[in-house]
């Protein structure tokens, strides 16, 4: 069910809320958590999706703040409302909130009657995200804060600045899109001979922030530099290219050559084909709301790992880069 409410008040909202609920049933029973997604006007549905489908996962409340990206465009003060349940929402109740003029201005004061009483917050930007999250007016209210450095004009620098300003709470989708990465170098790297890492080479495309955090993460863990190789994104090639861990027996090496797929070879063993695709929106955030304390290890990742980084190398042919066996990993 979807019910409009056009330009209405936060006020208007909640009664039209409570007056679904009476009719409708406890809406709101069983809801854990209430996610805040603060995007821009004409970007709301990717978002939305996503959520819901996360919902089933995490039965929440939704709302969506969109206002325009251009401060410069002069508005009229409105605020035009939506709210989803039953079948339009998963299992969430989606607010959908479009604000203009200076009525966008206040979007801490937009949200907070409508938050749930008595249940963490999240805050989601999806694309666009304050220099400073934690101390945004959305992000003072929730006790996590996502953003996405992958959709800012400079990936790097986006994570460059999370870090100077990180403080617990925080957590980056890039970050996110490793977890299958580190868990499978983490076998690797359990399993016999264990023997120290003398090296390692991280290569990915110029859009993939994962890949620097892929790379700090390492030297940090491994206490070893890393070399970075990265180049220019095409067709396909997205994302991480590959990993190389040299060690006295040989090198690990896990390379992703065909989308979603990574070939992993390390000495003395068979080669094998490991299922590598690029997480989406739903599965990155579905994780992030399965725990609400601080991620610690990504705040030291992005703190200290980052700006220990050297400078990437230039790009090499990729075939020049295949040496044998390679070790372990899952996908970003």
């Amino acid at each position: 069910m979807i019910v409009d409410l056009p330009d209405t008040t936060t006020s208007s909202v909640s009664k039209a809320l409570v007056k679904i609920r009476e009719e409708g049933g406890a809406v709101a029973l069983g809801r854990v958590l209430t996610l805040v997604i603060a995007t821009s006007l004409g970007e709301e549905e990717e978002a939305i999706e996503a959520a819901n489908d996360a919902s089933r996962e995490h039965p929440m409340r939704v709302i969506v703040l969109s206002k325009n990206a251009d401060h410069a465009v002069k508005e009229d003060p409105r605020l035009d409302a939506q709210i989803r349940v039953g079948g339009d929402a998963g299992a969430s109740e989606v607010i959908l909130l479009r604000a203009y003029g200076d009525t966008a201005s206040d979007e801490e004061g937009l949200v907070t009657s409508l938050l749930l009483p008595d249940a963490p917050v999240v805050v989601w930007w999806p694309s666009r995200s304050p220099s400073e999250p934690s101390t945004s007016p959305l992000g003072k209210i929730a006790q996590r804060r996502i953003t996405d450095a992958a959709s800012s004009a400079n990936p790097v620098q986006a994570l460059k600045d999370l870090g100077a300003h990180y403080a617990p709470g925080d957590s980056d989708f890039a970050w996110t899109r490793l977890t299958l990465w580190r868990a499978q170098l983490a076998a690797v790297l359990d399993q016999p001979p264990f023997e120290t890492v003398t090296a390692v080479s991280v290569s990915g495309s110029s859009d993939s922030p994962s890949t620097e955090l892929l790379a700090a993460w390492l030297q940090l863990a491994l206490e070893v530099p890393v070399e970075m190789e990265i180049t220019s994104p095409v067709h396909g090639s997205s994302g991480i290219h590959g990993v190389r861990l040299d060690r006295d027996s040989g090198a690990i090496e896990l390379e992703r050559v065909t989308p979603g797929i990574a070939t992993l070879v390390q000495p003395n063993q068979p080669t094998h084909d490991i299922s590598l695709p690029r997480r989406n929106l739903r599965d990155c955030l579905a994780e992030e709301l399965r725990r609400l304390d601080p991620d610690d290890l990504f705040g030291e990742v992005v703190q200290r790992g980052v700006s220990q980084l050297s400078a990437p190398a230039p790009r090499r042919a990729r075939a020049a880069t295949k040496k044998s066996a390679p070790k372990r990993s899952s996908a970003a």
